[in-house]
C-alpha cells in the first residue's frame, strides 16, 4: 500500500497535468505507480524531484509509457481478420513502414522500417491493416528478432498465405548512444515462412523487390 508521501504526490501530479478533480485513469497500464518510479530514479540518480523543472515529469513519463506499451494491452490479430476473396496470386508487399519500439534490455527505443510481403491463397488483407499490426507489435518492450517473428506467425496463421515475408531493419539506441556508440549501424533481420523459405527463386523475387538496386 503507498504512504502518506506518495498519497499526496499522486494527487498534486494528477492536479498539474489535467487540473484539480481530474477524471480517474482508465487505462490498464498502472500510471500511478510509474510516476513513484521515476520519482525515485531521479532521486537515485542524484536529482532533485521536486525542483521546477522536474515536478511534471514522472506524469509525463507515465503517459508515454502507456502510450509506448499499449501494444500490450492490444490483439494485432483484429487487424487480419477482414479479408477480401480475391483470385490474385502474385506477391503483395507493403514497404517502408515506419515504427518505433523500446528494447527490453535497457529500455531505450529502436526505431526503423519494416518490409512485409505476402503470397495470397485466395484471401488478400486491406493494405493499412499490414502497418497496423505493425504499430500494435511495435509497441511492446521486446528485440528485434521476436518482433520480426511475432508479425510473420501472424501473418501465416490469420490469412493462411502460401508465403509470408518480414524484413525489418532498425537502428537501436543502446548501441548508438550507449555502450559501443556507433551511430548509424542498422540490424536487419527477416523472418521467411511457407514459399519464401522453400523456394529460393521465391526468396530472392521478394528481397529484389524490398530492396531493388540497394542489394
Amino acid at each position: 500500500m503507498a504512504d502518506s508521501a506518495d498519497t499526496s504526490y499522486d494527487t498534486l501530479s494528477s492536479e498539474l497535468d489535467d487540473g484539480p478533480a481530474a477524471a480517474p485513469e482508465k487505462s490498464p497500464v498502472d500510471q500511478a505507480r510509474i510516476r513513484r518510479a521515476v520519482r525515485e530514479i531521479l532521486a537515485a540518480v542524484g536529482e532533485d524531484p521536486d525542483r521546477e523543472g522536474l515536478l511534471e515529469t514522472p506524469a509525463r513519463v507515465a503517459r508515454m509509457y502507456a502510450e509506448l506499451f499499449s501494444g500490450l494491452h492490444e490483439d494485432p490479430r483484429t487487424h487480419l481478420r477482414k479479408v477480401f476473396t480475391e483470385k490474385y496470386d502474385e506477391v503483395v508487399l507493403v514497404k517502408d513502414i515506419s515504427f518505433n519500439s523500446m528494447c527490453e534490455h535497457h529500455m531505450l527505443p529502436f526505431m526503423g522500417k519494416a518490409h512485409i510481403g505476402y503470397l495470397p491463397n485466395g484471401r488478400v488483407l486491406g493494405l493499412s491493416k499490414i502497418a497496423r499490426v505493425v504499430e500494435v507489435v511495435s509497441k511492446r518492450p521486446q528485440v528485434q528478432e521476436r518482433m520480426t517473428e511475432t508479425i510473420a506467425d501472424l501473418m501465416v496463421e490469420e490469412l493462411d498465405a502460401k508465403g509470408v515475408a518480414v524484413v525489418i531493419e532498425a537502428s537501436h539506441s543502446c548501441m548508438t548512444m550507449r555502450g559501443v556508440r556507433k551511430p548509424g549501424s542498422v540490424c536487419v533481420t527477416s523472418a521467411m515462412r511457407g514459399i519464401f523459405r522453400s523456394n529460393l527463386s521465391s526468396r530472392s523475387e521478394i528481397m529484389t523487390l524490398i530492396y531493388g538496386d540497394r542489394r
